[in-house]
């Protein structure tokens, strides 16, 4: 049984990253051009894939878990008084 959940995981994964890059729009995707992540993507289809959703995405797996890692991507809005600038403005 496991011998065949295996590749049958595998394969969905691939399918998934697949349709996932083909469908993002050229100028959103980060890192590599579409036809180079494709390229990996059917190559190395476990690196490939997770190199896809870490990093070509263009907002990545981790973001999406973890919240944004870069400033200016954080939609939280601010934290305190110091860090609202309408607040700072009216100082």
């Amino acid at each position: 049984m496991l011998r065949v959940l295996i590749p049958v995981v595998v394969l969905a994964f691939t399918i998934y990253c697949v349709v996932d890059a083909v469908q993002t729009e050229d100028d959103k995707i980060r890192g590599l051009p579409k036809a180079l992540w494709l390229l990996m993507i059917l190559i190395f289809p476990l690196v490939g894939g997770t190199a896809w959703l870490i990093a070509g995405r263009p907002v990545s797996i981790l973001d999406t878990i973890f919240g944004p890692r870069r400033p200016g991507l954080d939609s939280r809005g601010p934290v305190g008084p110091d860090d609202d600038p309408d607040f700072l403005k009216g100082l």
